[in-house]
């Protein structure tokens, strides 16, 4: 997902949806899961993943029609855990600065249950090879993403759904909710294996808090 597509989304989009704006922060557990191809023409297989605290700042918008964007500046980690036959481990994290920009349509008045779905944009900001305890393993081993001869890939782009309920307070809004994500992300760079990719849960709970009201 380029700049130029996001902007395109963002022109289309109803300007009714600006009526509305809510500030605040997201907070909760994001889990991960991935799975690599070593070469190509072989099967894909999954390995183990992590899971962390994450936490966004949120730009809500919404219309009289029951739908809005929602923009969330987000740290997020992810990760694998690799067991070898013996059981060793390899474990990495990867930590990002992700962008998801979602169209969101609600039902309900002061309960509300909320879905939401759109693209997301990310930077890796730090990557850390937790546990390095075999190599050499066949079929190949996912390989070391963070050591000094290594370059990761840093944009992270993809899919982002959710959908949760929320109850308002006034100017106010407590929500929880629950994600998931698809990245096309893949973080090798030097042909170490042939693909990669990965998936995540997220479970937040989000405090809002409105600063524009809408007119009737």
């Amino acid at each position: 997902m380029n700049k130029s597509g996001l902007l395109l989304f963002l022109c289309l989009f109803p300007a009714s949806v600006w009526a509305q704006l809510s500030v605040g922060i997201r907070g909760g557990y994001a889990t991960s899961s991935y799975s690599y191809q070593a070469t190509g023409g072989t099967r894909s297989r999954s390995v183990e993943g992590i899971a962390a605290p994450t936490f966004a700042l949120v730009v809500e918008y919404f219309n009289s029609k029951n739908a809005g964007v929602e923009l969330n500046l987000q740290q997020i980690t992810l990760g694998f855990r690799q067991f070898s036959v013996t059981e060793q481990l390899n474990q990495t994290e990867f930590t990002y600065l992700k962008i998801p920009f979602m169209a969101s349509v609600f039902a309900g008045r002061s309960g509300r249950f909320q879905i939401k779905a759109g693209p997301h944009l990310g930077m890796l900001t730090a990557v850390r090879d937790v546990v390095r305890s075999y190599s050499g393993a066949t079929p190949r081993e996912l390989p070391t993403f963070g050591q000094a001869t290594d370059s990761p890939n840093k944009l992270m782009y993809g899919i982002t759904a959710g959908a949760g309920i929320s109850k308002l307070f006034g100017k106010s809004t407590l929500s929880a909710e629950a994600r998931f994500a698809y990245d096309f992300t893949n973080p090798e760079s030097q042909d170490r294996i042939f693909d990669m990719n990965s998936t995540n849960l997220e479970f937040t709970i989000a405090y809002l808090f409105r600063v524009k009201e809408r007119k009737e």
